[in-house]
């Protein structure tokens, strides 16, 4: 019996040593989360409640303006810290992003910043009237504004119904980051054949810490030093871990957040033993290193 229905259980542990991506044993994926919140519907998250506790019905006017101050501010903060630092991005993008905000999707695929699905607009599957439709209308949408294939996915609040990794792997993907249930990547069972899950965070997530936890400012470079000084001892015995920011414009976009996302970087970007990789260059690394490669015992 499997206690997870997709993932064969295996503690850090028990896992293989792998070797290190480029000589560094510390991968670093810087994610942005790039999303289109419809002014007309109700707002997937807010900053600000309602009066006295009042359903707010559209429009959301404090709510959407929070988001799309990040899209208007923080987005050439972050395009500015990252491409000072020579740091390599995977953009989750909502697909819908490329026609409503035209000139900053051009501006991602400009900087060269790596696309993985993240939805049409930002909803869960679960409210898709035909998930499957829904990928593939995605997939294309963004492989028409850069011109490359998308191979990855990270379902909108990591959502997904009971068939998502099916229609993901039927619709090409490569690997999704929906699945948070290791520091290293792990292959994952769908209908259609094995598909590789990569690393992401709701510890060094934004939304987490500054949204729904409320911590200062310098919280996110605090969780990283700790981080590190955890990962350092783990990779002597167990070999490379993954570090991932999952991070947002409206969140670590503005001032007083951004003034600490550039200390963390500059941290990781001083240190001989790290190396800053999109996703799909970790799951090619991976895919080169494994040497067990997907095993699903009978559940």
């Amino acid at each position: 019996m499997w206690p997870n229905p997709r993932i064969p259980f295996a503690m850090a542990s028990e896992r293989q040593k792998l070797p290190p991506l480029d000589g560094k044993p510390l991968i670093v994926n810087v994610v942005v989360n790039i999303e289109y919140w419809p002014f007309d519907r109700p707002m997937p998250r807010g900053i600000l409640p309602a009066p006295h506790g009042a359903k707010v019905d559209p429009p959301d006017v404090p709510n959407y303006s929070w988001v799309e101050y990040g899209l208007r501010c923080g987005m050439p903060r972050l395009f500015d810290m990252l491409a000072a630092r020579g740091i390599p991005a995977t953009a989750f993008v909502n697909a819908q992003v490329a026609d409503v905000y035209p000139s900053l999707a051009k501006a991602v695929v400009a900087a060269r910043w790596e696309l993985v699905g993240h939805g049409w607009f930002q909803r869960t599957l679960k409210q898709s009237e035909d998930e499957a439709a829904e990928i593939r209308r995605c997939l294309a949408r963004l492989e028409a504004l850069s011109g490359t294939r998308v191979r990855g996915w990270f379902g909108a609040g990591g959502g997904e119904t009971l068939d998502t990794p099916d229609h993901l792997k039927a619709a090409g993907v490569d690997f999704i980051h929906d699945w948070l249930v290791d520091d290293l990547p792990v292959w994952m069972r769908t209908a259609h054949g094995p598909l590789l899950c990569l690393p992401y965070s709701w510890e060094l997530n934004d939304v987490p810490v500054w949204v729904v936890h409320s911590h200062s400012s310098d919280e996110l470079l605090k969780r990283l030093e700790a981080t590190l000084s955890v990962f350092e001892r783990e990779i002597e015995t167990q070999g490379p871990r993954i570090v991932t920011f999952g991070l947002h414009p409206h969140l670590v976009g503005v001032p007083h957040r951004a003034y600490y996302m550039e200390k963390a970087l500059d941290l990781l970007a001083r240190r001989d033993d790290v190396v800053f990789a999109t996703s799909s260059r970790i799951a090619d690394w991976f895919l080169a290193a494994d040497k067990v490669g997907p095993v699903f015992p009978e559940a």
